[in-house]
C-alpha cells in the first residue's frame, strides 16, 4: 500500500521525512546498506560511532546471540574521524536524507575533538553524543550513569557545536529522568534512548563468559517493554525532543514509541535480521496511518492515555 499519510517529523532543530532513522552501532556508515534499500526512503541514519582515531575495539568473540535479543561487545570499533571525512562523508552528502554522526570519546577533551574536527565538513545533520556504550570501560562505567558528568560534557560539546546535539542515554541508572533533565539544563537539542542494557553470557561447559569483554550491552525485542517504559517517564519529564529505541521490529513497535512520547525512533538490532527492516518499518508506519485515518504521524507523538 501506497502511503497518503503525511509521515513527516519536526524536531524543532532538523526536519525528517519520516520518524525512521537507522541506529548507530547497526548500520556501519550507511553505505554498508546502499545494495538492500534506498537510504533515501529513511528519515535518516547515524553512523558508526567516531573516536578522533581509528579504534580496533574489543578482542573477539563480541557476539552472543540471547533469548529474543543480541549481546554485544564490539567496544566501538571505527575508522577515526579523518578517514571518515575523506572516504565516507562525500558518497554521504549525495543521499537525500539526514546524516546524523555518532560521536565517541575516551575523555570529555576527545569528545571536544572530535565536534571541533567535524565542525569543519559538509553533510552533517547533528550530532548523537554516545556517552552511554557499555561495553567500553569496565564493568559498563559511562558518563551518562551520574547527572553531573552528563551535564558538564553536554555543556562543554555545545559551547564548539554550531550543529544540533542529541545526547544518547543509558538504561544502566536507577532515575533515567534525572540524566535527561542534567542534559537538557546544559543545552542538549534532543535525547535519544535507550542504548543496550548491561548484560552477561556464561559458558557452561568452559564455565567462562562466553564474551571475551566479560560484559556486553542486550539489545533486540527482549528490551523494548523497558525502553518504552523509560522513553514515556523522560517524553513527560523533560520538553526537548525524544527519539526512542530498543527492540524495535515492526511498525507498530515503533509506533508504541511514538505514541508514548518519542518523536522519532532508531532501528537498531533489526538490521542484522533484515538489511531492508528500516525501510519496511517506515511503510508499515504509513499503512496504519491510512488503516486507522490518522492523516499526520506527529499527531500520534505522547497520545498515550492513562491507564
Amino acid at each position: 500500500m501506497t502511503s497518503m499519510a503525511d509521515l513527516t517529523i519536526d524536531l524543532g532543530f532538523l526536519r525528517l521525512k519520516n520518524p525512521v532513522l537507522a541506529a548507530s552501532g547497526t548500520f556501519g556508515y550507511g553505505l554498508e546498506f546502499e545494495p538492500y534499500m534506498g537510504l533515501e526512503k529513511l528519515g535518516g541514519f547515524v553512523v558508526k560511532g567516531l573516536y578522533y582515531n581509528p579504534r580496533e575495539g574489543n578482542p573477539p568473540p563480541r557476539l552472543v546471540e540471547a533469548p529474543s535479543g543480541l549481546i554485544n561487545a564490539i567496544g566501538l570499533q571505527g575508522v577515526g574521524v579523518k578517514a571518515f571525512a575523506e572516504k565516507t562523508l562525500p558518497r554521504l552528502r549525495a543521499i537525500d536524507t539526514a546524516v546524523i554522526v555518532n560521536v565517541c570519546g575516551s575523555d570529555d577533551d576527545e569528545y571536544v575533538a572530535v565536534v571541533e574536527f567535524l565542525e569543519r565538513q559538509e553533510g552533517i545533520a547533528a550530532y548523537e553524543l554516545n556517552i552511554s556504550c557499555p561495553n567500553v570501560k569496565k564493568e559498563g562505567l559511562c558518563t551518562a550513569l551520574f547527572p553531573e558528568p552528563t551535564h558538564h560534557l553536554v555543556k562543554r560539546v555545545k559551547s564548539v557545536s554550531r550543529r544540533p546535539v542529541i545526547t544518547k542515554l543509558s538504561p544502566n541508572v536507577t532515575n533515567i529522568v534525572e540524566i535527561a533533565r542534567a542534559a537538557e539544563e546544559a543545552g542538549t537539542d534532543a535525547v535519544s534512548l535507550v542504548n543496550t542494557f548491561l548484560a552477561m553470557a556464561v559458558d557452561i561447559e568452559t564455565r567462562r563468559p562466553r564474551l571475551a569483554n566479560t560484559f556486553g550491552g542486550l539489545s533486540g525485542p527482549a528490551i523494548r517493554p523497558l525502553a518504552v517504559r523509560m522513553v514515556y517517564q523522560v517524553a513527560s519529564g523533560v520538553k526537548v525532543p525524544v527519539i526512542g529505541m530498543g527492540g524495535i521490529m515492526t511498525g507498530a513497535d515503533a509506533l508504541e514509541f511514538l505514541v508514548a512520547g518519542a518523536s522519532a525512533v532508531e532501528v537498531g538490532t533489526a538490521n542484522f535480521v533484515d538489511p531492508d527492516a528500516a525501510v519496511r518499518i517506515v511503510r508499515e508506519i504509513g499503512d496504519w496511518c491510512n488503516g486507522h485515518g490518522v492523516a499526520r504521524v506527529r499527531d500520534l507523538v505522547g497520545t498515550v492515555k492513562a491507564a
